[in-house]
């Protein structure tokens, strides 16, 4: 039931080494997405050159400008070193709450760090009827668990417990220290990628209006090699994420049985999160720091295993019997899991805060 010394102290291991490594390779991979890029500019202006001298010409712009190129990736890791809780915040759209506000949900958090001997992280909240959570941060004046107002008036407060658990576990393990590196220290690709495809489509609806004769070509010529370094920066930030391992996440679960010693509740956690994850309004960045994380197309690059695998594991290596409840019929996004969602306060003076904490169960909802 509980987690192997050996085995935790192997994560952690690993997960430090990872991080180190990402950012030891981030300036590599920049010059090599800049040497690419120069290479097809060269490739698309230069119809008469061959390959020798289109790569002599992009690695002498690396050779020439390799100063400039190591000094905005310090620059973007000093920025994301100081912001990354600030970008976190803004990207979910959660707000950080305090005991006086939310007393229950921070005793809940506070009690499980004392069990532990941790300092307690930042605890947030994000207004939405979804049910999810997640832990971010890379130090300890850094790290916060991140909840929804749906997954605490959806589950029951052993069941909150249980997902608390699991994020603290992932913050002991340093796996959200390896996503923020993965997610906003190599990011810096992806958030260039975003700003210049808005600048070609940009291009391609008013360019062509505006543009003529050779104007045009040379337009045409600087969109495809844009849309070349988006590729290129595209699947650079997927190279990121191949470090994450599955893994991790059932390393979670077995980690927030043994601070809760309840593996019935954190099952259940499982199974009323499971169909309800979906965060609106935030990037795929977020999502992948979740409990859970649905992906689409057959679950390629998925980062999180399915949650059926990880309530099975939970329930073979723990010894207890899966709960009888509905939930373990889709087991994903079904019409009966849909049906679950919470409806917005009925009374305009009625706001989330003022709503009961943690229901018991609700004698109304098939799912419950």
């Amino acid at each position: 039931m509980a987690l192997k010394a050996s085995g935790l102290q192997s994560s952690i291991w690993n997960n430090n080494l990872k991080s180190m490594g990402l950012i030891g390779l981030y300036p590599f991979l920049i010059m090599a997405i800049v040497w690419a890029a120069a290479a097809a500019v060269g490739f698309l202006t230069m119809p008469n050159g061959d390959a020798q001298s289109i790569g002599n010409m992009a690695s002498s712009i690396i050779y020439g400008f390799w100063p400039v190129i190591l000094g905005v990736v310090c620059i973007w890791f000093f920025v994301s070193y100081f912001f990354h809780s600030s970008m976190v915040r803004k990207m979910s759209h959660s707000h950080p709450v305090t005991r006086k506000e939310e007393p229950e949900l921070y005793n809940l958090l506070e009690n499980l760090c004392i069990s532990v001997g941790m300092e307690m992280p930042r605890l947030e909240i994000i207004e939405s009827h979804a049910r999810n959570a997640f832990a971010s941060g890379i130090d300890n004046k850094s790290f916060c668990v991140t909840v929804t107002r749906g997954l605490l008036q959806s589950l029951s407060k052993d069941e909150v417990e249980g997902v608390l658990a699991h994020e603290l576990t992932h913050i002991q393990n340093r796996d959200v220290r390896l996503l923020i590196i993965t997610i906003i220290f190599t990011g810096m690709v992806g958030f260039a990628a975003q700003i210049l495809w808005s600048q070609v489509r940009y291009g391609l609806w008013v360019g062509p209006r505006r543009s003529s004769g050779n104007d045009k070509g040379n337009g045409m010529i600087i969109l495809i090699a844009i849309v070349a370094v988006l590729w290129i920066g595209y699947f650079a930030t997927l190279f990121t994420r191949f470090s994450l391992s599955r893994r991790r996440e059932y390393m979670a679960d077995s980690g927030a049985v043994q601070m809760t010693k309840n593996p019935d509740a954190m099952m259940r956690a499982l199974m009323r999160i499971a169909g309800n994850d979906q965060i609106p309004k935030i990037p795929g960045d977020i999502t992948m720091m979740c409990i859970e994380n649905r992906v689409p197309f057959m679950g390629l690059f998925a980062t999180h295993p399915p949650i059926e695998k990880r309530i099975t594991a939970l329930s073979s290596t723990t010894g207890f019997a899966i709960p009888n409840l509905p939930q373990l019929r889709p087991f994903h996004a079904t019409r009966a899991a849909r049906a679950d969602t919470l409806s917005p306060p009925q009374n305009p003076r009625e706001n989330w805060t003022t709503r009961q904490r943690f229901p018991k169960r609700r004698t109304n909802n098939p799912w419950h």
